[in-house]
Order: C-alpha cells, then sequence, then structure tokens
C-alpha cells in the first residue's frame, strides 16, 4: 500500500503536470432533446413541384439554414414524425431520388431512422445535424394524410413560398444547338408549379449570367448575340415570370438574387425586352478532342495550385493548395458555399453544390507516432485519464457508445509558456486546455474543424487517432 505522502504527490503531479482527457458526447447519433433546447429552434416545410399541398421535399431549418433530409435508410415511420412536424396525422408514405426536386443548401440529416412516435426528428437515430455523405440528388419527400392534428397550432411549421426559384433550365431554340450535349446556350427558363417560364432581360447583365452559368456546371459566361435571338423570339408565344434580376456574380444559385415576380397577365409582360438568353463557357470536363490533351497538359503543369483529391467522381474531392513546393489541405473553419464555388470555378466547374465538412473526403495526415502499447483500459465517454509522458498513445472505450459527434478536451500546465498553443484558460481552475470536435463513425473517432496549427494537429493525432 502506498503511503498518504506517495498519493499527495501523486495528486499534486495530476494538478501541475498532466494532461486531462475528457470525451464527453455533445451530440450522439441523432441530436437529443437537450442539444436541441441549446439550439436554434427547428422549422419544417414542404416544398418543390409538382406537388400536392400535403406532400414535397422535406425542408428543415436548422442553424439559421434551410437544407434537406437525405433519403439513405429512410422509413415511413420517419415521415409519420415530420409529418406530425408539419400538422398532419400521419404519414402514407414517402418518396426517394429527389421527386419533388432537388433542394439547396445543406443536407442536414443522414440515415435517418425514427421509431414512428418520436415527438421530434431530432429524438430520431441519425449521423449527426450536418453530416452527410448524400447529394441531393438524394433528397426525400414525404406524403401526408390529409387530415390536420386537431387544434394543431405551431409557428414552427413554414408555408413553402408559392413565389420560389428551385429549378432552371437552358432551352435551345436553334436547331443545331437542341442536338449538342452538353447545352451551353439557349433561352433561360424557371419552372414553376404550371411550367416552365421564361425572364424578362431588362436590366439583364454578365452578372446574372454567369451565376446561370454557374448553376449549368460552367465556369464562366460568354457574349451572347441577342439581335439574333430577338427576331427569332418575337414570332413565339412567351410567358415571363420573373424579372428586375440583380445578381452580384458570386451566388451559387439564383434564387439567391434580388428579383421580382410577375402578377396578374405574364404573357403581356416585357414589353421593353425579351427573354434573357445566356451563352456559357464549357470547361475542361466537357472539351473534347485535342483542345481536351491540351487542357489536361496544363492541369499537370507545376503554375497548378489547387487540385481535387479523394473523390469518387470529377468535381468532387478534398480541396489541396500548393505551398512552397508542398501540397496542403484547407480548414474547413467558415467553409460554405461561396467558398467552395472559388475553388470550383478555378478547377473549370460550376458554381459548387455542396461544400463538405468534418473531413468527408478523406483526411491527409501523415502518422507520426507508433503505439508499442496501447494499455489495458481505454477512455470512457464522460470520464477522464491521467498521462506524464511527451508521447503517449491511448485508445478511446466504444462499448455502447453510438456514432455521432462528440468533444475531446486535452488540458494541462499552470503556464501558456507550458501548454500546446493556441490555449485558453479552461477546467480545471488555473490551467490552460484544448477541445477539438470528433466524429465517431461506429468504427474511429476522427477529428475535424481543429485549429490550423501544427502543435493542436499534434495533439489531436495523439489522442484522437
Amino acid at each position: 500500500m502506498r503511503s498518504s505522502s506517495a498519493w499527495a504527490w501523486q495528486e499534486l503531479l495530476a494538478l501541475l503536470c498532466s494532461v486531462w482527457l475528457w470525451v464527453c458526447a455533445a451530440q450522439r447519433s441523432g441530436p437529443t432533446p437537450t442539444a436541441q433546447s441549446q439550439g436554434p429552434k427547428l422549422k419544417f416545410r414542404l416544398a418543390g413541384y409538382p406537388r400536392k399541398h400535403n406532400e414535397g421535399r422535406i425542408e428543415v431549418f436548422y442553424n439559421e439554414e434551410w437544407g434537406t433530409i437525405c433519403d439513405d435508410d429512410f422509413t415511413l415511420a420517419n415521415a409519420h414524425v415530420l409529418c406530425r412536424h408539419l400538422g398532419f396525422v400521419a404519414a402514407t408514405g414517402w418518396a426517394h431520388s429527389a421527386k419533388y426536386g432537388k433542394g439547396i443548401g445543406r443536407v442536414w440529416l443522414d440515415n435517418v431512422n425514427c421509431g414512428g412516435s418520436e415527438k421530434s426528428i431530432a429524438d430520431c437515430k441519425s449521423r449527426g445535424w450536418g453530416n452527410s455523405d448524400c447529394s441531393h440528388e438524394e433528397d426525400a419527400g414525404v406524403i401526408c394524410k390529409d387530415e390536420h392534428i386537431p387544434g394543431y397550432v405551431d409557428s414552427n411549421v413554414i408555408e413553402a413560398e408559392q413565389n420560389q426559384v428551385e429549378e432552371l433550365r437552358l432551352r435551345p431554340v436553334v436547331s443545331g444547338a437542341r442536338k449538342r450535349l452538353p447545352v451551353t446556350e439557349g433561352v433561360v427558363e424557371v419552372r414553376y408549379k404550371e411550367g416552365w417560364a421564361q425572364i424578362c432581360d431588362e436590366g439583364w447583365n454578365p452578372k446574372n449570367s454567369r451565376v446561370v452559368c454557374g448553376m449549368m456546371g460552367f465556369p464562366a459566361e460568354k457574349k451572347v448575340n441577342r439581335n439574333f435571338y430577338k427576331l427569332y423570339l418575337e414570332r413565339q408565344q412567351l410567358s415571363y415570370r420573373l424579372h428586375s434580376v440583380a445578381c452580384m456574380g458570386n451566388e451559387v444559385h439564383i434564387s439567391m438574387c434580388p428579383f421580382e415576380f410577375y402578377k396578374g397577365n405574364a404573357t403581356v409582360a416585357c414589353k421593353g425586352g425579351m427573354p434573357a438568353v445566356v451563352s456559357c463557357m464549357p470547361g475542361p470536363l466537357f472539351t473534347t478532342g485535342r483542345s481536351l490533351k491540351k487542357k489536361q497538359q496544363r492541369q499537370h503543369q507545376p503554375g497548378q495550385r489547387v487540385r481535387l483529391k479523394g473523390g469518387a467522381k470529377a468535381g468532387e474531392g478534398r480541396v489541396e493548395v500548393l505551398k512552397n513546393s508542398e501540397w496542403g489541405t484547407v480548414c474547413d473553419d467558415r467553409w460554405n458555399l461561396l467558398t467552395a464555388s472559388v475553388v470550383c470555378r478555378e478547377l473549370g466547374f460550376g458554381s459548387a453544390k455542396e461544400a463538405l465538412t468534418g473531413a468527408r473526403m478523406g483526411q491527409d495526415v501523415a502518422k507520426r507516432y507508433e503505439c508499442a502499447n496501447f494499455g489495458e483500459q481505454g477512455i470512457t465517454v464522460g470520464c477522464w485519464d491521467l498521462y506524464r509522458h511527451d508521447i503517449d498513445c491511448q485508445w478511446i472505450d466504444i462499448t455502447d457508445v453510438q456514432p455521432g459527434n462528440y468533444i475531446l478536451q486535452v488540458c494541462g500546465g499552470r503556464t501558456e509558456a507550458a501548454a500546446p498553443s493556441p490555449c485558453v484558460r479552461g477546467q480545471p481552475s488555473g490551467t490552460w486546455s484544448l477541445s477539438c470536435r470528433c466524429l465517431f463513425s461506429a468504427s474511429h473517432f476522427l477529428a475535424h474543424q481543429s485549429l490550423l496549427c501544427n502543435m493542436w494537429v499534434m495533439c489531436v493525432e495523439r489522442l484522437c487517432a
């Protein structure tokens, strides 16, 4: 048995020199009611075309942004919970593969697994908010029973705007252009519940064209022969839907631009203009023959400073930049569609369809340490352990731990100089601490959204690998 002085010395070491590891649940497989109460209140709406008032693409307003739900593992039980959110008594069915059209923005939830009796979709199991490997081609929809819950009043249900722009296309009008794929030039048309309509080009500028081309997957716009199209379109019956479009040029979707809808008889609108026509420059993905080879050669030249790695298909992957003859990654803090679109256009694509975070395309980090002995006891969620060495490898006990987001915290050192940098005051009192968010994927913990600092990454690698 150890003496009391030995125990006191051990406690002193723990306070002054140790590193304290605490892994606690931040968001488990599905956000819990507590997690929801601490965050923004959820709102729901049905959107898309064509649809009735009790069906559509399900959209959720979370963290100040509208997003969709992926159809992976979707069930009728999920639809029951969502329909009750919308004020209906139950669901009669659900739809997959973006039946009601593809949404925009984030795919908020994936692999949702409800029992059917939950009061909130946040109570159902899932991969966590914003953790998805889906595209908007997998947006889920619900068909609710056309019967409202008696006395149901809930401000969380937002009616989808009738005046909204979701889908856009370029309609080629010249016979030769109709045979060419992809379509790079034509009349800009927007979809609404009655069909397709045109946009009045009064005040139309190259910035508007740039946004449209980006939506179509093209990096830039080019000048179009407006007089030719005006003579051709005068013989056609037109129906205008939008006017006064005023994009800044960096929007990823025309719905983000200011514009106005026509009211009443749209067939007599746009008296001073004509339908908006756009011509786009195709990127290297659509370049053929000799010009394609030249493009590919240029991509492999030393001047290339941005690339995508780890993606399953062209146009997706982990962003890497070249600096000082070495390729490195980009931190995903504040990474969004606007910043992702800059990269996409630089690589010859259009606007970004989704900005992926959390190292979804894999990590580009070399292993720095080898562990000879992992010990006999792992760190348990909600507990802490003591470390006395500069390099110590510890495994995390995942018994009964559900996949989801967790917090890993490292504390130690009573002075800023003795602690890893950058550090902030934390617990226990008087120490300096670091925190990182980790994603548990049922097989391993993955650190993500960490600060861009070598020492910080080193700490994460030691304790989260």
